[in-house]
C-alpha cells in the first residue's frame, strides 16, 4: 500500500475544513453587513441591529432613581487618577450618577466600536479606553451610568457621507460658527445609526443614554443652510425623530433621556430648532433642558443678571414648563449650572439654590455641567 494516500486525504481534508470556515465566516460577515445596511436605510420604527441578534442581553433596566449627577469627558473617564476623584466626591455628597462621552461634539465614537458601518467610515477614537471596567468600577460604588452621545452635531460622519449632511446654499458642507459641520436631522440613516451606537454602548452596561444636539443647528450662517423638511415643520420632524428613539430602544435594559434648549420649558414655538416639550414626552424617559442661568440674556424676568440669580430663572422654568409632563411618560431632569459665567457658582449657594428650585417641582433629579469637569462638594449635602 501506497502510505502517502492517507497524507494526502489527511492535507486535503484540513484544506477543505479552512475552506468552508472562510466561507462561513464570509457569509456570516456579510449577512452582518447586510443587516446592518437594512437597519441604515429602514423607515421601519422598530428596527433590528446586528447588535440584537447577535448579542443576547438578560439585563432589566436599572431601578429607576432620583439621580443626581455630573458631566465628565471621555479623558476624565479614562483616568484611573481623575475618575477615583469623581468616585470620591460622588461618595462623599448626594450625588450617584455621572454623564460620560462616549461621542462628542466632534463625532468620534470614542471607544474601539465592533459596528461595520462605524468602522467602514472610520468614525470611532478609542479614547475610553476598557468601557466595561469603567463602568464596572462606578457599579461597584452604586454610581448610575449616564452614557451622553451627540447626535445631529457630527462633523465626522458628514465628512465621511456627504449624503448625510447639511449642505450649504453656496456649495459643499454646511458649517456653524465653530467650522462644525452637521448631518441633516431629515435622515433616517443617520437616525439608525445612533441608534445602533446607543445599542453597542448599553451593552457595555450602561443604565442611561442620553441624546444631545437633538435638533437643527442654531448658531452660524443660518440663510446659508439648505434645508431638507419641505412642507413639514422642524419639530414635526424631531417629534419623528423622539418617537422612533424611544420605540427603538423602548425594550433595551437602559433607559433613555435628550437633552434640549433651557427656553424649553417656557416656549412652545420650537425655536427654529425643532425642540418642544411636547413633541417628546410621550417618547422619552427623561427630558433634561439646559436651564444654565447664565446662558438667558439681560432683561429676562426683568433680570439685569440672571446668572445672578439662578433661583429665579430656575422656579420660572420649571413652575411653566411643569405641566407638560403631568400624566406623560416623560420626567424633567434639568442641567444645572456648576461653571462661572455670570457669576460666582463653585462657591456654592448659587448651585444649591438651583438645586433647592429643581427638586421643588420634579423627582426625576438634576446633572451638573462643568466642561472641565471642575467640580467640588460647594453646594452639595453630605452622603
Amino acid at each position: 500500500m501506497n502510505q502517502d494516500h492517507p497524507k494526502l486525504y489527511f492535507i486535503l481534508a484540513i484544506g477543505f475544513s479552512a475552506f468552508c470556515l472562510l466561507g462561513v465566516a464570509w457569509f456570516w460577515s456579510g449577512t452582518l453587513h447586510a443587516q446592518e445596511t437594512a437597519l441604515f436605510e429602514s423607515n421601519e420604527t422598530n428596527p433590528k441591529t446586528f447588535l440584537t441578534t447577535k448579542l443576547s442581553n438578560k439585563r432589566q433596566k436599572p431601578n429607576k432613581r432620583e439621580v443626581k449627577g455630573l458631566y465628565i469627558t471621555a479623558y476624565t473617564a479614562s483616568s484611573p487618577k481623575a475618575l477615583d476623584r469623581i468616585i470620591n466626591l460622588i461618595n462623599s455628597t448626594e450625588l450617584n450618577a455621572v454623564v460620560i462621552d462616549i461621542k462628542d461634539y466632534t463625532g468620534y465614537v470614542l471607544y474601539d466600536s465592533n459596528l461595520l458601518w462605524v468602522n467602514e467610515f472610520k468614525t470611532d477614537k478609542s479614547r475610553l479606553g476598557d468601557v466595561k471596567e469603567i463602568i464596572k468600577k462606578l457599579h461597584d460604588n452604586d454610581i448610575y451610568a449616564i452614557a451622553r452621545q451627540t447626535v445631529f452635531q457630527d462633523p465626522v460622519l458628514a465628512n465621511a457621507n456627504p449624503e448625510w449632511a447639511i449642505h450649504s446654499k453656496s456649495g459643499g458642507l454646511w458649517r456653524d460658527h465653530k467650522g462644525l459641520a452637521w448631518v441633516d436631522p431629515t435622515r433616517r440613516e443617520v437616525w439608525n445609526y445612533n441608534i445602533a451606537i446607543a445599542r453597542e454602548a448599553i451593552r457595555f452596561g450602561f443604565d442611561e443614554i442620553n441624546f444631545d444636539y437633538v435638533r437643527f443647528p442654531s448658531d452660524g450662517n443660518m440663510s446659508n443652510v439648505v434645508y431638507t423638511n419641505g412642507d413639514q415643520k422642524r419639530y414635526e420632524v424631531m417629534n419623528s425623530f423622539f418617537k422612533h428613539i424611544g420605540q427603538s430602544l423602548e425594550r433595551e435594559p437602559a433607559w433613555i433621556s435628550i437633552d434640549m434648549f433651557g427656553f424649553v420649558m417656557e416656549r412652545h414655538d420650537g425655536m427654529s430648532i425643532g425642540q418642544r416639550l411636547e413633541d417628546a414626552v410621550d417618547y422619552i424617559d427623561y427630558i433634561c433642558p439646559m436651564m444654565y442661568p447664565s446662558h438667558y440674556p439681560s432683561g429676562h424676568l426683568r433680570l439685569d443678571n440672571p446668572a445672578a440669580s439662578p433661583g429665579i430663572v430656575i422656579e420660572n422654568g420649571m413652575k411653566k414648563g411643569a405641566p407638560y409632563f403631568e400624566n406623560k411618560k416623560a420626567e424633567a431632569r434639568p442641567w444645572i449650572q456648576a461653571f462661572n459665567i455670570g457669576a460666582v457658582y463653585d462657591s456654592g449657594p448659587l448651585i444649591r439654590e438651583q438645586i433647592d428650585m429643581v427638586e421643588k417641582y420634579t423627582d426625576g433629579g438634576w446633572l451638573l455641567w462643568n466642561a472641565a469637569n471642575r467640580y467640588t462638594s460647594a453646594g452639595l449635602l453630605p452622603s
